[in-house]
C-alpha cells in the first residue's frame, strides 16, 4: 500500500505579517510550524501503515526551508519525502496549488501507484479547504472530506468506509480506491517521534523537484501567473464600541423573568424580528 500525505508549512499564526503592496503572507522571519490540521492526517495515515504495511511518502511544495517539516514529519514514522520547490511556485493560490501537487503526485505514481492521499481539513493560513478537493479533481479520485473516522479498508476488495462530519450528524460513507481523504481535527493524537525515526530524518536524503521534475506541463498555471485569486485588502477588525449588555437578575426574580426582559429587549432593537421567528416557529 502506497500513501501520499500532503502538508504544508505554514507561518506561526500568532506572527503573520502581510506584505503590503502584494498582500501575500510574509514567511521571512516568522517562525514556520507544521499545518497542525496536517497533522491529523500523518497520524492516521501512520496508523493505516502500522496495521497493513507499505509506504508513506511526505509531499510538500513551498520554499527550501520547509524541508524542516518533512523531516519532523519523517521523524514521526513516514518513509520518505519530497519538496516541491521552485521561485515559479511562490504565490500561488489553492488553484494554483493544487495543480502543482496533483502533477507531482502523478510523478509519484509512475514509481509506485498512490492508493490513497491524505490532507488536513485546511490550513491556518488561508483556511479554505480547497486544496485538497482540487487535487482530488484534478486526478480524478473519490474524495472523502471531514473524515472523523476510517472504519474499515479493504485492500483486496479496494474499498474504503469511513465516518465523516456533516451538517446534522455523521455519514458512512464506503468508496473505492484510490481516494482523497481530508481529516478532520482532534480524530487522533500524534504519536512521539522514536529515537531511531528521529536520528533516520536527520540523515535520510529529502528529494527536492523543481517544477521540471514535478511534471508541470504548463507553467501558465502555476504561481502567481496560475492564481486568479486576488487580495483587494487586508486589515484587522476594528474594535467594537458597543459593550455587552448586563442583565441582573434580583433575589426575587427568576432567571425565566431575566430571559423574557431580554428578549422583550431584542425584539423592541429589531421590531420585525418577532414575526420573523414567530412565522418560522410555526411552518
Amino acid at each position: 500500500m502506497h500513501i501520499v500525505v500532503c502538508i504544508k508549512q505554514v507561518p506561526d499564526s500568532a506572527q503573520i505579517r502581510v506584505h503590503p503592496v502584494t498582500n501575500t503572507i510574509m514567511r521571512q522571519g516568522v517562525p514556520a510550524i507544521v499545518n497542525p490540521y496536517d497533522l491529523f492526517a500523518l497520524e492516521e495515515a501512520l496508523r493505516l501503515k502500522d496495521q497493513f504495511g507499505g509506504r508513506v511518502t511526505m509531499l510538500c511544495m513551498g520554499p527550501p526551508q520547509a524541508e524542516d517539516a518533512l523531516r519532523k514529519c519523517i521523524s514521526f514514522g513516514a518513509t520518505d519525502a519530497i519538496l516541491v520547490t521552485d521561485r515559479a511556485f511562490a504565490g500561488a493560490d489553492t488553484l494554483a496549488t493544487s495543480y502543482a501537487l496533483a502533477a507531482a503526485i502523478r510523478k509519484i505514481g509512475q514509481e509506485q501507484a498512490v492508493d490513497l492521499i491524505f490532507t488536513g481539513k485546511q490550513t491556518i493560513d488561508g483556511d479554505t479547504a480547497q486544496v485538497g478537493p482540487g487535487v482530488a479533481k484534478r486526478l480524478g479520485l473519490n474524495l472523502l472530506t471531514y473524515v472523523s473516522k476510517i472504519n474499515e479498508l479493504d485492500l483486496d476488495g479496494r474499498t474504503i468506509t469511513v465516518e465523516r462530519r456533516a451538517e446534522g450528524g455523521v455519514q458512512r460513507l464506503k468508496t473505492t480506491l484510490p481516494s482523497l481523504i481530508t481529516m478532520l481535527e482532534g480524530t487522533n493524537e500524534m504519536r512521539f517521534a522514536t529515537m531511531d525515526d528521529m536520528l533516520r530524518a536527520a540523515r535520510v536524503p529529502c528529494a527536492k523537484w523543481n517544477k521540471d521534475d514535478a511534471g508541470i506541463e504548463d507553467v501558465s498555471k502555476i504561481g502567481l501567473k496560475g492564481s486568479p485569486t486576488i487580495v483587494s485588502k487586508v486589515f484587522a477588525p476594528k474594535a467594537r464600541k458597543e459593550r455587552a449588555d448586563m442583565q441582573e437578575v434580583g433575589d426575587g426574580a427568576s432567571v425565566n423573568d431575566a430571559c423574557l426582559n431580554l428578549l422583550q429587549k431584542i425584539f423592541t432593537t429589531h421590531p420585525t424580528l418577532e414575526q420573523e421567528t414567530v412565522e418560522r416557529l410555526s411552518a
